[in-house]
């Protein structure tokens, strides 16, 4: 078994090997993997965060040993909420761009440090951890950082994002892991009765005609709802589902809402 990290801004992960093939998510930097196959150049890795699996090309593979990854699996230390954040090199120059939800292994709060094996990197901005306080205000403030974020399949970063992306990123901010797809987060915590009763930072569900659960949201306060559908956008909601106030019209129907703070 091989390991890996995310040594770059943001690695696509492609549902075949193959730079055609769709992207189905993102890794973040720091964020760590398993490389369970190689095929052509490309490797096939289960990430640890999410335990989603996909391919991505193996240029873009830094490999750690299996101490470094065991470390790293038990690293729970993020970016702040900045949209962008500079890191630098110990050993050069050049600044390094990193974007909010990225992992910083094995960081030293004292010496504003953390490392990957022997390349030491600054970071001086403030650090996102589990809060206890405030937690739905915290989520909130999040989440609307990324307004007007451009929608993207498969995407989990400021620069394009998709639904399932966005609130798993805005609660990853916050100290709190949740899958990665929308079918998969539809599982977690209690089911809210009313619209009335949810409160900031519940997650809102939507279904199609078929009755699949194809989209999420996060509610704000006053009745709206912040969600990525086009772009990162807020929204008026209420029991049919998501208004938009723009083209008067309902686009998402609402199907359950979860508590899961």
């Amino acid at each position: 078994m091989e390991y890996g990290i995310a040594y770059l801004s943001i690695i696509p992960v492609r549902d075949e090997p193959s730079d055609k093939s769709e992207m189905v998510t993102q890794i973040l930097f720091g964020e760590c993997f398993k490389v369970l196959e190689k095929n052509n150049g490309w490797c096939f890795v289960h990430l640890f965060y999410d335990d989603y699996e996909g391919w991505i090309d193996e240029k873009m593979c830094y490999y750690v040993t299996s101490d470094i990854y065991e470390k790293l699996s038990n690293d729970n230390v993020f970016v702040s909420h900045e949209t962008v954040n500079v890191i630098q090199r110990a050993k050069k120059e050049t600044p390094f761009m990193i974007v909010s939800g990225s992992t910083l292994p094995f960081y030293n709060t004292k010496k504003k440090t953390f490392s990957i094996d022997d390349e030491v990197f600054y970071f001086y901005g403030d650090i996102s951890e589990s809060k206890e306080d405030n937690i739905r205000l915290s989520i909130t403030d999040a989440a609307l950082n990324y307004v007007d974020t451009p929608y993207l399949w498969g995407g989990r970063s400021p620069f394009g994002i998709d639904c399932s992306g966005f609130t798993q990123i805005v609660y990853k901010l916050n100290g709190i892991k949740i899958p990665r797809d929308t079918s998969q987060q539809v599982e977690l915590g209690r089911t809210i009765s009313f619209v009335e009763k949810a409160k900031p930072g519940d997650l809102v569900f939507f279904d199609d005609d078929e009755g699949n659960i194809i989209h999420v949201g996060i509610i704000l306060e006053d009745n709206k709802i912040i969600h990525a559908s086009g772009k990162v956008r807020v929204d008026l909601i209420d029991h049919q589902g998501i208004f938009n106030n723009e083209t008067k019209k309902y686009t998402h129907r609402l199907r359950v809402i979860k508590q899961i703070l």
